[in-house]
């Protein structure tokens, strides 16, 4: 069942964009290249901090740096978890895991890492939008 829909100003949208991601980067089909699943994972956690940002009414650029993001929140006080800091790895798979490069390819373990960051990052968002509307 999908999800309730929301305005794309309502900050409760994002998370939805974030999960659809998540999910997105979960659909191991054997075809699919884990680049492009780590590039999906990091696609949901860049969605979740905008979510953020835009719960807290926080402008933020459409930038693909989550350490640009997570940084913009701590500036406001907002108190990151350690899932939150350390997904600003994804970052790499912004851009590198999204186009052939001269970079190894990405491992199963690798792959598992990356989900589980952003997994970490889009259950915070939902603990903090969904759970207190505001």
């Amino acid at each position: 069942m999908p999800p309730e829909r929301y305005a794309a100003d309502d900050a409760r949208e994002w998370p939805n964009r974030a999960r659809s991601r998540l999910a997105h980067a979960k659909d191991d089909n054997p075809s699919v290249l884990l680049e492009d699943l780590c590039s999906d994972a990091q696609q949901a956690a860049e969605k979740a901090l905008k979510a953020v940002l835009m719960f807290r009414a926080i402008p933020f650029p459409y930038v693909h740096d989550l350490a640009e993001l997570a940084g913009r929140l701590a500036e406001r006080g907002e108190e990151l978890p350690s899932d939150v800091t350390e997904a600003v790895s994804l970052t790499d798979h912004a851009v590198e895991a999204r186009y052939p490069s001269f970079a190894e390819p990405i491992t199963r373990v690798e792959y598992a890492q990356t989900l589980k960051l952003a997994e970490g990052v889009v259950r915070w968002t939902e603990s903090l939008i969904l759970r207190n509307p505001g």
